[in-house]
């Protein structure tokens, strides 16, 4: 009778492991750091094979120096040109929105002499026909035309400046004269055309006077009889 020696098969083959690059990674960083000749290697690799064994500390540190150099410029390119892309979206951005608020400029310039007309008809029309129920209705016709015009304006963001009384603003007046009136000296005095704001940029600034301030007192006349 034979006797079975060993151990039992149950028809599995045992695992084995497979090497991996992390494992080599591990081996060769350990071999290296238990090797000698194979850590000069290493470091000849890095500062090069004529390098004398007793330079490689300086030359490695030379090394690293450079790469956390090369390191500051690349992080600082990248932080520039992530800039200059913000940059770069924040005006398409703004842009677009200028294009979009703009966008009736030329419109708005040519309508610009319809509400001037309109304004210099109702400043001229005669007194002597006011009270006329044919004129007056006329008259009120124009009135309502030119208001409907502003009011239409002003829904897409063009605005009339330029008004008796207002501070001198050089960025909406054009001061065409200075005169003596009852406005404080600096103010508008007299507006012979007005202006128009789109968007908050000036479309066409207000012809106006400046006010010079009250004129002065004529002395009184002297009386002969006193002399």
């Amino acid at each position: 009778m034979s006797t079975q020696t060993g151990a039992p098969n149950s028809g599995e083959e045992p695992d084995v492991q497979t090497p991996t690059a992390e494992n080599d990674t591990a081996d060769a960083t350990a071999t290296t750091a238990t090797d000698p000749a194979a850590a000069l290697a290493a470091a000849r690799a890095l500062v090069g094979e004529d390098a004398a064994p007793e330079d490689m500390g300086g030359l490695l540190v030379e090394r690293l120096q450079a790469a956390l150099a090369e390191i500051d410029t690349l992080k600082d390119a990248g932080l520039r040109a992530l800039a200059e892309s913000e940059n770069v979206r924040r005006r398409a951005e703004r842009e677009k929105s200028e294009a979009r608020l703009y966008a009736i400029d030329k419109f708005a310039r040519d309508l610009l002499p319809v509400a001037d007309n309109l304004g210099r008809a109702l400043a001229t029309a005669p007194e002597a026909l006011k009270g006329d129920a044919a004129f007056d209705g006329f008259l009120t016709g124009v009135e309502m035309t030119l208001k409907e015009l502003l009011t239409a304006f002003e829904r897409h963001g063009l605005a009339q400046v330029g008004a008796k009384g207002d501070k001198f603003d050089p960025a909406v007046h054009q001061a065409v004269a200075q005169i003596p009136s009852d406005q404080a000296a600096g103010d508008v005095a007299e507006v012979f055309q007005p202006g128009y704001v789109l968007a908050g940029r000036t479309l066409r600034a207000a012809m106006v006077a400046v006010s010079a301030g009250q004129p002065a007192a004529e002395p009184a006349p002297s009386d002969p009889a006193a002399t």
